[in-house]
């Protein structure tokens, strides 16, 4: 029988990974949001901003749904962490801490997320019971 712990991480986990596939979703369906993104980060000097643009859409959504079923969740999680980061850089911190309340479009929501995936990544396999011979 599952711990209790195990059951929250579980959660955590499907959690999270459903944030990063509807942030993927609702990006590929807007109308302009892949091209826009890329335009966006064309003008921030990302290289190939479309191509870059599509990698980050298709992983949030493909990369989301394995997140949740359990697999490949550290090489994913520090892949996650590191896009909120680089989104932290480009676009949240110069709007600064708050989402909404005390500002707009602040870095707040993505340092959870990236404290969420920490734990995720250092707890990953926690849960699974030792094989035994």
């Amino acid at each position: 029988m599952p711990r209790s712990s195990d059951i929250a991480l579980t959660l955590l986990r499907a959690g999270v990974a459903a944030l990063l596939i509807v942030h993927g979703v609702h990006r590929l369906r807007a109308g302009g949001g892949i091209e826009g993104f890329g335009v966006f980060l064309t003008s921030q000097h990302v290289p190939f901003g479309l191509v870059v643009a599509w990698v980050l859409t298709v992983v949030e959504i493909l990369g989301g749904l394995a997140l949740a079923a359990g697999r490949f969740v550290r090489p994913l999680a520090l892949w996650f962490m590191v896009e909120l980061a680089f989104g932290i850089a480009l676009v949240h911190a110069r709007e600064g801490w708050f989402v909404v309340g005390g500002g707009r479009n602040g870095m707040e929501y993505s340092a959870l997320l990236i404290l969420c995936l920490t734990v995720i990544a250092m707890t990953a396999g926690n849960g699974k019971r030792a094989r035994r011979g």
